[in-house]
């Protein structure tokens, strides 16, 4: 138990959507136990110990949930770095390491969709036994796809597992891998139910999947008690994944209207996760990517404006997601950004993208109504932060804008990790760009060829 804490002298943020107020939190024993406008928390404080945390010039808010983070990928540059490079234990230990870069950045939950080596479920179990130290998971295990694959062509084996990618190929399979799944200890199965062909990769992401297959999947796992996540990129792939029974759907891009009203209809909650896309439109300049790669990145945001958009204001919940674990969305760096791209592209206020972070993701992590909100009775799950972040959800990208983290009711260290070493073996060695021979002689006086020798 944590005994009585009160946060006073601080801006209100709840997290359900309501407008910021000065005010004060009383949490006791791990809950929020009241949450009051003006200079001190109401209630009976029953004569207990209190300690107080002056939050003057801070915003006090429910931590981030971050409804689509990969702690096994750490940072890869590449799916085969992922597939190939990966060990088991170690990567666990990494991710460990990089849980608590989370914490350290405001996120007290996480929903991981899939892993290497399904390790994120044991991860996940050291973290809630004390042993490590991260925010709350939810988990996948392995993601399933078809025989024709995810999102990375032809790296993917024809069966069996590649990476964090696992082949059902007929109902058989379907029923025994989610079965399989939910006993070693998955929150949720995760489904492929786009991916490319490298022979219509010119199409993009297609969907592989049959509207038969994919109830069977929803049924079996649901009569489990165990949700369903789809991830989706083109219409028809998004309206199957609706109308099977999903229960949550990452990305739904490109819908049509037909994908659309079947989303609304059953208020499927979407995590669009475009953060990646986001950074690549703003800073790809600066990383080398070609203009024509930005701008279709670009466009799958732009494209998906009066979509998302409707599916929102006709009530379908949205989540925000990171998709942290790639090399362009580093952990600790981009868990705030998705409420940025909400506000930018799909016209949200600061504070209704802060909802999609905190109360609407607590769906992610299958806590709805227990955490993601200061609330009486809600899990003290709490950060504050320096400055306003109702006028710049920016704030919560500086980590040294951190200055509290609590998970039920107990704080966490925010001091600097200890620096992390290069692991022999972990990344893929790059080469740089191909070595033409215009290339080679940029710069060279006209008519001056390159020694050799004089290298030597």
């Amino acid at each position: 138990m944590t005994g009585t804490i009160l946060i006073e002298n601080g801006t209100i943020i709840d997290g359900t959507g309501a407008e910021p107020f000065a005010g004060s939190v009383l949490i006791r024993d791990g809950k929020i136990a009241a949450v009051t406008k003006g200079p001190a928390a109401g209630g009976d404080l029953g004569g207990r110990a209190i300690r107080r945390i002056d939050a003057a010039g801070q915003t006090v808010m429910p931590g981030l949930i971050d409804a689509h983070c990969h702690l096994a990928f750490d940072d890869a540059a590449s799916n085969a770095e992922i597939f190939h490079q990966r060990r088991n234990a170690l990567s666990a230990l990494v991710a460990a390491y990089n849980a608590k870069k989370l914490l350290r950045a405001g996120v007290t939950g996480i929903l991981d969709p899939d892993s290497t080596f399904e390790n994120m479920i044991d991860l996940r179990d050291a973290i809630e036994a004390g042993v490590a130290e991260g925010p709350r998971m939810s988990c996948g295990a392995y993601a399933l796809i078809t025989g024709v694959g995810g999102t990375a062509g032809r790296l993917i084996a024809d069966r069996g597992v590649t990476g964090y990618y696992k082949v059902v190929s007929n109902p058989h399979e379907i029923v025994e891998e989610v079965r399989r799944q939910v006993k070693v200890g998955a929150d949720w199965i995760k489904v492929h139910v786009t991916g490319i062909v490298p022979r219509q990769a010119h199409k993009g992401e297609m969907c592989v999947w049959s509207l038969d297959e994919l109830k069977l999947l929803c049924d079996t796992a649901h009569a489990l008690d165990t949700p369903v996540m789809a991830h989706c990129r083109g219409a028809e792939a998004t309206r199957r994944a609706a109308v099977a029974g999903f229960d949550l759907i990452f990305h739904a891009t490109a819908m049509d209207d037909a994908a659309l009203q079947a989303v609304i209809d059953r208020k499927v909650p979407i995590a669009p996760a475009l953060t990646f896309q986001a950074n690549m439109v703003d800073f790809g300049a600066r990383i080398g990517t070609s203009a024509a790669l930005v701008a279709m990145f670009e466009r799958e945001i732009t494209d998906s404006i009066p979509t998302i958009t409707a599916a929102y204001r006709a009530g379908v919940p949205l989540l925000c997601g990171s998709e942290s674990g790639f090399s362009l969305v580093p952990y600790g760096h981009w868990h705030h950004r998705e409420m940025e791209v909400f506000v930018k592209y799909f016209g949200l206020t600061p504070v209704e993208a802060i909802r999609c972070a905190t109360s609407e993701g607590a769906r992610a992590i299958r806590m709805e109504g227990r955490t993601g909100a200061l609330a009486p009775g809600m899990a003290a799950d709490v950060i504050c932060v320096r400055g306003r972040v109702d006028r710049d959800l920016g704030l919560l990208g500086d980590p040294a804008n951190i200055v509290t983290v609590m998970i039920d009711g107990v704080e966490k260290d925010l001091s600097p990790l200890p620096p992390r070493r290069p692991i022999p073996g972990w990344r893929l060695t790059a080469m740089g760009s191909l070595l033409t021979r215009e290339v080679a002689m940029a710069g060279l006086p006209p008519g001056e060829a390159l020694h050799v020798e004089e290298l030597h």
